[in-house]
């Protein structure tokens, strides 16, 4: 990736507005790239990721757990749960296999909303919306914490049903939000858009297993103009008050269902080196 601020945000669009990719600071999206090997990150978000990893070893092995997890939600909640309908918030740059590739291989009328805050993500945005004929995807370029934005977007409107089903995604991004933007109350507000029936999937590094390792990244991360959480089990577990969680409930995410998943090649990481809980519930 070329280390420069500016970006058409649509290579077969060159009259498309350019967008600035600040470069000068790390984006979870880039540095997530970088920890998975891709190549779609700059030069703060490779220092970053190896301050990082100088701090816990272990680093690289969340990102890596969290796309086995998630490809494992989505499959639960296609197959199982009937889910024909997804919102993924935080997505981050394309990393196979995306939602849309898991849920349309089971059920191809699967419609997903892509929603990420990154320009690149917005820059590979089109390899996003590869989908089947018969479904559809869409991408949104929208914060989190701006709930209102998301929920009332023509892309969310015209690909969405918000009178059925949607499987709410919310997988390593909300440590990323502060106790101070009210991180339950923002799950919250996209959750009681959707009806019941509808899933939350969410997955959040907790620092239960190696305090001062992750305590030393989120330093490193603040020191950016990154803010990250880490947060304990029991304040993860809040995010699902009120819903039903499936089983086994809110466990290291290698624990969960690993059934849905390929056969793991190699030992299990430990609870250690992962150090993400990770959990899937129904709203009522």
């Amino acid at each position: 990736m070329t280390d420069t601020n500016w970006m058409n945000a649509d290579p077969e669009r060159p009259d498309a507005p350019s967008v600035d990719l600040r470069t000068d600071r790390p984006h979870p999206a880039r540095v997530y790239d970088y920890l998975l090997g891709g190549k779609d990150n700059f030069a703060a978000d490779r220092a970053a990721a190896e301050q990082g990893l100088k701090a816990n070893g272990n680093s690289r092995i969340p990102p890596r757990e969290n796309r086995a997890f998630l490809s494992r939600v989505v499959r639960h909640l296609t197959e199982e749960a009937g889910i024909r309908q997804f919102l993924d918030i935080g997505t981050g740059i394309p990393t196979a296999p995306n939602v849309h590739q898991v849920a349309q291989a089971i059920a191809p009328e699967s419609r997903i909303v892509y929603v990420d805050n990154d320009p690149i993500v917005l820059a590979h945005a089109r390899a996003l919306l590869t989908g089947t004929p018969e479904g559809r995807t869409e991408y949104l370029a929208a914060d989190l914490r701006d709930v209102d934005q998301i929920l009332d977007s023509p892309q969310l409107r015209r690909t969405l049903d918000l009178d059925q089903p949607v499987g709410l995604l919310l997988i390593a991004i909300m440590h990323f939000v502060p106790d101070s933007d009210d991180p339950y109350a923002l799950a919250n507000r996209l959750l009681d858009a959707l009806p019941s029936g509808s899933y939350l999937a969410l997955s959040h590094l907790t620092g239960d297993f190696a305090p001062e390792a992750w305590e030393a990244v989120a330093a490193i991360y603040r020191r950016t103009g990154v803010t990250m959480q880490v947060r304990p089990k029991p304040q993860i577990e809040r995010f699902f008050d009120g819903l039903d969680l499936v089983e086994p409930g809110v466990r290291v995410l290698p624990d969960w269902r690993p059934d849905l998943g390929p056969t793991r090649t190699g030992e299990r990481p430990s609870d250690v080196a992962v150090s993400v809980y990770g959990g899937v519930a129904r709203k009522g």
